[in-house]
């Protein structure tokens, strides 16, 4: 402690000069105004060394010489106890024990406590894949925009780029749970007559490639929960699967999904406008379908027990295993999606 802060009038060197100088008979006013400070100052320091001799010169400790008393281990072990057994707030465990708010509020932040999130364990993560392509098929649907100029992602500035009134469009998706094998279009609407069609179409598609349906996981939306819906579903024999009322993750195969589009489809290309962007959806999804096959030939997902890599390649319209890109498959879809759109151009 004895390193004076930079604006310090006197150094312990200075106070003993001070001592010295009082001693050889100088007044406490002549050495006040000699040092540049008061008299009381003089006084202070020269009472402090007849008390404590030259080591009371020195610099004291910036501590507090008394504090108010700190909770008991066991006070604080109650508190925790209340909050974890009966999951009191801070108000109520305070009015209990008698004790200020802002004392309870101090020990439950630092025993970690202080939000209720953090009294229950965090859900384990559930990871799962169906066995065979067609035993369960995701759905969702994203909202997009319409723009008939390049916004802010491509100008990257928001003045003289908007849209206004220009409306929606609805991206309809549906991936297959097994193979990530991906069927979508663009939509007008969610509704429950537009969903049902969109269903219709994926089922013939899905057809085509030989994968029959046996369950849809869908949302909790109204044209999922629509009677129409519902009616083609059990004409059809599908089994319809709800997640859990605001539980997207249950349906993650799709959100994934959707990030994807939306990071290499909808916002990776500069388009001119909204209908140019939505016209190059086939041609994604079928270079997305033929990258994806080629990766999971090259490198099966270790959780896929049914259909073996060369029984799949076919699913997604003849991809060749031998042609397969190299690198992560990240990069790769990035360099494969630019050369398709320069050549397109």
């Amino acid at each position: 402690m004895n390193n004076p802060h930079h604006g310090a009038r006197l150094t312990v060197h200075s106070r003993e000069q001070i001592v010295a100088r009082i001693a050889a008979g100088q007044s406490a006013a002549e050495v006040a105004h000699a040092f540049a400070v008061s008299v009381r100052t003089v006084r202070k320091w020269l009472a402090r060394f007849r008390a404590g001799g030259r080591a009371a010169l020195a610099n004291r400790a910036s501590a507090p010489a008394r504090v108010a008393p700190r909770l008991s281990a066991s006070r604080v072990a109650l508190i925790a106890f209340l909050r974890r057994s009966l999951r009191l707030t801070g108000a109520a465990i305070a009015a209990t024990l008698g004790l200020a708010r802002s004392t309870v509020a101090r020990w439950l932040r630092r025993e970690g406590l202080g939000l209720l999130a953090r009294l229950d364990p965090p859900e384990p993560v559930r990871r799962y894949q169906r066995d065979r392509p067609g035993e369960l098929i995701h759905l969702d649907i994203k909202k997009l925009g319409r723009f008939d100029q390049p916004g802010h992602r491509v100008t990257r500035t928001r003045v003289g780029c908007r849209n206004r009134g220009a409306g929606w469009d609805f991206v309809h998706v549906a991936v297959d749970d097994a193979i990530r094998l991906a069927y979508g279009e663009v939509l007008e609407n969610e509704r429950k007559d537009t969903t049902t069609g969109f269903l219709l179409h994926a089922l013939r598609w899905f057809r085509a490639r030989g994968i029959r349906v046996e369950r849809v996981m869908t949302d909790n939306g109204s044209a999922y929960r629509s009677r129409r819906f519902a009616k083609v579903l059990r004409l059809l024999d599908i089994r319809h699967i709800f997640i859990r009322p605001y539980t997207p993750k249950t349906n993650g195969k799709a959100k994934r999904f959707i990030q994807t589009l939306l990071r290499e489809w909808a916002y990776g290309l500069a388009y001119p406008t909204s209908a140019a962007r939505n016209a190059d959806l086939t041609r994604w999804l079928d270079w997305f379908n033929r990258l994806t096959t080629t990766l999971r030939t090259q490198r099966p997902n270790p959780l896929h027990t049914g259909e073996q890599p060369h029984e799949i390649s076919h699913l997604a319209g003849g991809a060749d295993p031998s042609r397969a890109m190299r690198g992560k498959a990240a990069a790769a879809r990035r360099t494969s999606q630019s050369n398709m759109h320069q050549s397109k151009v």
